[in-house]
């Protein structure tokens, strides 16, 4: 007997979603909690799984349809392996059998035609817009299978050799893709932070040679201690909270004709992924110590990185720190998180010689950068915020000191 199977059900913040890859096609069959579908939503990618082993019976939503939470997006069948897929499989092997034959009557072009079809849908599509021979990627998916993962990850691979593309001189070539929904509706909350506030940006500059000499003094027993590694982002969140306790507009927030103070302290931590930028937020910075930073910080890059980052992670937040750093940038203009009221932007390290006493010192010097909404925020206060963290930054032990 057929059992339906539902979208996850989303969270008020949350409309609808999008089918983004289809893992499993009619007939074929699966093992309990395996990942059948991808649906995307302006937040996440949340995973459908197989709710026993059998097969699927039917697709109802295909790949790009708009999904509601908990509405049918295919029907199951728990059991023995069906009779379609058994079919399926069987056709499988004919192809493989086919392509074996003709590769050895010489006939490669339909060898590749044969491993592109024996493909799901998403994957066919990214390797034909790839232009990647599906015989070079190596599968990680059940059985050997290609996923769309396989194929990006293959493309970000450095090529051993250059191969000319068969273009005539002249020739010019565009490719058009889709915004993903996670991309449109960062693109969508940038240009309203920009036009829906009053976003101005103070700048500053930190030496970063006393943190510098301090993580290279205790890096090792840190690690040692608490599993972690001592970077300077923890430096940056500790320093921050701490200026947001001595600048409470800082940490607040805009509600129509309200100004919301919160008396907690919720760091959002921009991450860019390969579905665009997300924001996972650590909860309670005042409480964490530089271990609990570093590795909530890690925890969401990694998650970040394999796309599990969950609702939950991302939700609320009361100021951000974005790292621009990490990419070579020497200065930015960081765009609010509404309904944020402040973001701070650390840049690279950079050598530069600096006045210090009548003397000129090459020294690891870092612009800083705080955008805020000048509607809640006045020059002085925003000045006095970025001048907190630069001294506590400078001077580690103000942090350990309280002062």
């Amino acid at each position: 007997m057929a059992t339906e199977i539902k979208a996850p059900v989303f969270p008020e913040s949350v409309a609808d979603g999008t089918i983004a890859t289809w893992h499993k096609q009619p007939g074929e069959a699966v093992s309990r909690d395996e990942v059948i579908c991808d649906i995307e939503t302006d937040k996440v990618v949340l995973e459908v799984v197989a709710p026993a082993d059998g097969t699927i019976a039917t697709i109802v939503k295909n790949e790009g349809d708009t999904v509601l939470s908990a509405e049918v997006i295919a029907t199951f069948e728990e059991g023995a392996v069906s009779g379609a897929a058994q079919t399926q499989a069987v056709q499988s092997e004919e192809k493989v059998e086919q392509a074996a034959a003709q590769t050895q009557a010489g006939n490669a072009p339909v060898v590749e035609r044969a491993q592109v079809a024996d493909q799901a849908p998403a994957v066919r599509k990214a390797l034909t817009e790839t232009g990647i021979s599906a015989s070079d990627v190596d599968g990680t998916g059940r059985g050997g299978r290609i996923t769309k993962e396989d194929v990006a990850n293959h493309q970000a691979k450095p090529a051993a050799s250059v191969t000319p593309l068969s273009v005539a001189v002249g020739e010019r070539i565009e490719k058009r893709v889709p915004m993903t929904r996670l991309r449109k509706r960062v693109a969508e909350r940038l240009l309203a932070a920009t036009q829906q506030t009053a976003m101005l940006t103070t700048f500053n500059e930190v030496n970063m040679k006393p943190i510098m000499e301090m993580r290279a003094q205790y890096k090792d027993a840190f690690e040692k201690r608490h599993g972690a590694r001592l970077g300077f982002m923890s430096f940056f969140v500790k320093a921050a909270t701490e200026a947001l306790k001595r600048y409470p507009a800082v940490n607040a927030s805009i509600d129509g004709d309200d100004i919301v103070y919160h008396g907690f302290y919720d760091i959002g931590v921009a991450v860019s992924s390969d579905r665009g930028l997300v924001v996972p937020v650590l909860r309670d910075t005042d409480r964490m110590n530089y271990a609990e930073v570093e590795n909530g910080i890690r925890g969401f890059a990694g998650k970040a990185r394999d796309g599990k980052l969950s609702i939950e992670d991302m939700t609320g937040g009361t100021f951000t720190i974005t790292n621009g750093g990490t990419f070579g940038s020497l200065l930015s203009t960081p765009i609010l998180n509404q309904p944020q009221t402040a973001i701070l932007g650390m840049h690279k390290i950079q050598d530069r010689p600096m006045a210090v006493n009548g003397q000129v010192e090459i020294l690891p010097m870092m612009y800083l950068a705080l955008s805020y909404d000048h509607r809640l925020i006045d020059g002085k206060e925003a000045v006095g915020f970025l001048v907190a963290i630069k001294e506590l930054l400078e001077e580690p032990a103000r942090l350990i000191l309280d002062l």
